[in-house]
């Protein structure tokens, strides 16, 4: 039996892209730090990452090519303490998550040691498109497509 691929599917136009980012998802690393995701309404979601000993001038959120990077790095005090023992562990971090066509972070703020993240849906307004029919040779340029909004 073969297996086909969703982006492979014939009624699935354009959509190749899907599987190579579903694939770089499931590759991102350790569960540092910890996260929960949250509808919060149809078209709103948050991103809490639990970021306990980090000030918000360490912390850097970006979105490069519909992916939101957060990334974390403590300044290094290491000459001004001596430690006991050292069971909280002050490393580096960068957490990725792939957005959606229409994803936008709405913000961010911290609380108790918490970063959130809040998204939001975009929603676009439908628009049907009448596409002419022509006849004659297929190499001859087409017509425009009318567009209509749909309402």
């Amino acid at each position: 039996m073969t297996k086909i691929s969703f982006g492979a599917h014939p009624y699935l136009l354009g959509f190749e892209q899907l599987e190579r980012l579903v694939e770089r998802t499931a590759k991102s690393g350790d569960g540092y730090p910890p996260f929960n995701i949250e509808a919060v309404t149809e078209n709103a979601y948050r991103i809490t990452l639990a970021v306990a000993g980090f000030r918000e001038e360490e912390l850097a959120i970006t979105v490069e090519d519909r992916q939101l990077v957060i990334r974390g790095r403590q300044a290094e005090d290491e000459a001004t303490r001596v430690w006991l023992h050292r069971g909280i562990a002050s490393r580096a971090f960068q957490r990725s998550f792939v957005l959606a066509d229409g994803v936008e972070v709405a913000g961010a703020h911290m609380e108790h040691g918490l970063l959130h993240i809040d998204l939001r849906r975009i929603v676009p307004e439908a628009v049907v498109q009448t596409i002419p029919i022509r006849s004659g040779r297929a190499d001859t340029p087409p017509a425009p497509v009318k567009r209509i909004e749909a309402k």
